[in-house]
């Protein structure tokens, strides 16, 4: 996360203000609230500010994903748009939702939750439309596993990290 902070210092920080930065970099699939608060933490943006920006911008694209997801896919497969991508990811989704039909909720809490790599609430959305979890129950565990990874982060990035980089 490091380079991304040079990378934004060297080329946005003159113009860019921090916490818009930030608020992009959780929207991003992959990296999320967790790269965010990593991020935010290594351009000292106080931590309650950090959680918000963070919050807000990993929950922004949540509602598209579970609402609009499998016609984006359809759409894609049939008109060869990205094709192999789309197939990947459905692919990828399965794999990790095997068994989750049974505890759904629980499932969602702790994939988004946990901050592991291929985890998080993009692959959480995708997961919970592909396998047409109930939406409200998989907005509140989406939710909930977000919170669960930023008190994790936070701990990490605020803490730990702060304490080794500063």
């Amino acid at each position: 996360m490091q380079s991304l902070v040079d990378w934004y210092n060297q080329s946005l920080g003159s113009w860019l203000p921090k916490e818009v930065f930030v608020f992009f970099v959780s929207m991003l699939p992959f990296i999320e609230l967790r790269g965010g608060l990593v991020v935010a933490s290594l351009l000292k943006i106080p931590l309650l500010r950090a959680n918000i920006i963070c919050i807000v911008g990993n929950l922004l694209p949540i509602p598209f994903i579970l609402l609009f997801i499998r016609a984006i896919f359809a759409f894609m497969k049939k008109h060869n748009i990205l094709k192999k991508l789309v197939l990947k990811l459905e692919d990828r989704a399965s794999k990790k939702s095997e068994g989750a039909e049974k505890g759904e909720f629980i499932f969602l809490l702790l994939f988004v939750g946990i901050p592991i790599p291929g985890t998080g609430a993009w692959m959480g959305s995708l997961i919970a439309s592909l396998l047409e979890f109930d939406i409200k129950k998989a907005v509140i565990a989406i939710l909930l596993g977000i919170l669960m990874a930023a008190v994790i982060v936070d701990i990490l990035s605020y803490g730990l990290l702060a304490s080794v980089v500063h």
